[in-house]
């Protein structure tokens, strides 16, 4: 990989995991952040001080192509993961997740072609696959847009591809099993489940516990990204980063509430319920193309992974609140 990248949606959970990850490898990153009139850079603010003052940061929104194309002017490869992710607030606001997952990613992909960038990794979701219809998840699965959310990425994701077919620009599709690890928002279940038990609640809120995921532990899925873009063999592919392994929610609640607070007791709270035929009831993915391909393989096991996120949630339980429902 050339030294000159950017990521956009560097200010979030897996894009600020990627920006430190490159820049402790010593590549010269340009970090796209959402713009705010405060300044602020989300979770790169809590890098260290030689590791911000390593980077260029732009503040700007992927939803305007001239601020994209300006940003990415010079860059050899660009990930992007600039996106909206949450489920529950794509049923409400479904129109920002167009703009922002389909449009966004349009004009990254405008950009890479007339500045002629060297490479692009669009970042995809197991959610595009709906619930499992075969198991392993391999990248031949059908997609299915149970959410919103699920199908603007499956609109975001056929753009990429039509690029590379239509205009041959070196994209990759880089497709995440449901990431966890410290930065996590409390939208997502893991930190949902240890930030109510870290705050001593007696009774822990969820939804359904029956659905089951893959997880990725953080760390593992920013080491994805560089090394898929780390091989030139790579492009053109749609590729999962997946663990092959799978649990419940309702077991993983189960086993988080063992190691924190043996008292407490799961409660089932309507609100958190998606829409019956929204809910992906099964994920479980293979990587085996990105292992034939790059040799890729977690450095984590589940149980280290979920260590070093209860460690770190429990140092900063003051960045979330919850005793609400985080959609």
């Amino acid at each position: 990989m050339a030294r000159k990248v950017m990521v956009t949606g560097a200010d979030g959970f897996i894009g600020s995991h990627l920006t430190q990850q490159l820049i402790r490898e010593g590549y010269d990153v340009t970090a796209f952040c959402l713009y705010n009139s405060f300044g602020q850079w989300g979770w790169l603010d809590t890098l260290s001080k030689e590791e911000k003052a390593s980077m260029n940061v732009v503040l700007g929104d992927v939803r305007d192509p001239n601020g994209v194309r300006v940003a990415m002017k010079g860059q050899d490869t660009v990930f992007h993961l600039a996106a909206l992710i949450a489920i529950p607030f794509s049923y409400h606001s479904p129109d920002t997740y167009v703009d922002t997952n389909v449009k966004g990613t349009l004009n990254i992909l405008q950009a890479a072609r007339d500045l002629d960038t060297r490479r692009v990794l669009v970042t995809s979701t197991s959610e595009v696959y709906g619930t499992a219809q075969y198991v392993p998840i391999d990248e031949k699965h059908p997609y299915q847009g149970q959410s919103p959310y699920s199908a603007t990425k499956i609109g975001a994701d056929r753009i990429a591809e039509s690029f590379y077919r239509s205009f041959e620009t070196p994209v990759t599709i880089v497709r995440p099993f449901n990431t966890y690890g410290p930065r996590q928002s409390a939208r997502a279940v893991i930190p949902t489940i240890i930030t109510q038990l870290l705050s001593g609640a007696e009774e822990i809120k969820l939804g359904s516990l029956t659905p089951t995921r893959d997880f990725n532990y953080v760390k593992d899925t920013a080491n994805g990204f560089v090394t898929i873009a780390n091989h030139d063999n790579t492009i053109g592919k749609e590729l999962n980063i997946a663990t092959e392994q799978e649990i419940s929610i309702g077991d993983l609640a189960n086993e988080l509430i063992r190691q924190i607070n043996p008292n407490a007791r799961i409660i089932c709270e309507e609100q958190r319920l998606r829409p019956e035929k929204s809910e992906v009831n099964r994920l479980l993915g293979t990587a085996k193309q990105l292992n034939s391909l790059t040799g890729w393989k977690p450095n984590y096991t589940f149980e280290q992974g979920i260590a070093e996120t209860i460690d770190w949630m429990r140092q900063n339980l003051d960045r979330y609140k919850p005793e609400i429902y985080n959609v």
